[in-house]
């Protein structure tokens, strides 16, 4: 996979839309959760994001698994998020984890052959990394990324209120998301894409306009992917300036508003029905405000 793959699931069905799959105890249906415990739990995590991915196919190009949500499940949890991986692989999604793991440089190097390796236990077209560690913890992927054509999203300026505490300083004549970013394009030097944007992406938040704009105006060869969307506050008038004049160059993500839609809607018999009505609504509202060329 890389980002021109990404590009083209996009324009084929026209839905710059990723699906999160961030499950959680008070998101799933109650009739899922056959008995108690930790194995009952991650058995109901597995059919729940089943049936999303069976929801939202045809409609979404590209999922995102939240590792932590899994991890929390333990070694049944993590089984069943590589099951899901694989799983969302074969049924033609681009599969972004998203772990935003950070280490030293030993470290982020036996993760990134885990993930994109030789017999690699995971599924994945592309991985989070925290750039606010700086290339150790992003340089062991580059090969990968020019080699396998994997992708690294590398966090930004999120979409969690605090964020600005730290983001937002002044770092010099720039602000501290703005030299990150700087970073990106640096580590990107043999690593665009035919399509003109680099194989690492910037994570930017939903509820971010400003930096959305100024973002995709000052780095016009990164491509954008956009959190928050939704349950956090993000909407579709916002997440329009991350687009180029063509529609492409970003892609929009949004986990609970998909995933509990049946919550608002009061209808747990159809949870999977109400996630591809929020999806299809998602994709439609973003559509109002550009065309997918």
């Amino acid at each position: 996979m890389s980002i021109d793959v990404l590009q083209a699931k996009i324009h084929k069905l026209k839905s710059p839309v990723m699906v999160g799959l961030d499950p959680s105890p008070a998101l799933i249906p109650p009739s899922l959760i056959e008995g108690e415990g930790v194995a009952a739990m991650a058995d109901a995590y597995e059919r729940f994001c089943e049936g999303i991915l069976e929801a939202v196919h045809g409609v979404a190009p590209a999922v995102k698994l939240q590792e932590r949500c899994f991890l929390a499940l333990g070694a049944e949890g993590v089984a069943v998020m590589q099951r899901l991986m694989e799983k969302a692989a074969k049924m033609g999604f681009y599969v972004l984890l998203d772990s935003n793991y950070a280490s030293v440089e030993h470290i982020s190097q036996l993760y990134a052959d885990a993930l994109f390796g030789e017999n690699a236990p995971y599924t994945c077209d592309g991985v989070t990394v925290n750039g606010y560690l700086g290339g150790d913890n992003v340089k062991p992927f580059l090969p990968y990324c020019r080699d396998a054509r994997k992708n690294l999203f590398c966090y930004v300026r999120t979409s969690n209120k605090s964020s600005r505490e730290v983001q937002e300083l002044i770092s010099g004549d720039r602000l501290v998301y703005t030299a990150v970013t700087d970073l990106i394009m640096r580590w990107s030097t043999d690593l665009f894409a035919k399509n003109g944007y680099s194989e690492i992406a910037a994570v930017v938040g939903a509820t971010q306009p400003d930096a959305i704009r100024s973002l995709r105006q000052k780095y016009d060869r990164i491509f954008l992917l956009v959190i928050g969307y939704g349950a956090q506050g993000g909407h579709a008038r916002s997440v329009q300036y991350a687009f180029d004049r063509l529609g492409r160059g970003a892609i929009v993500s949004a986990s609970r508003s998909i995933l509990g839609a049946w919550q608002a809607a009061g209808d747990e018999a159809h949870y999977a029905d109400c996630a591809r009505a929020a999806c299809v609504k998602m994709r439609d509202d973003i559509l109002k405000y550009l065309l997918v060329i």
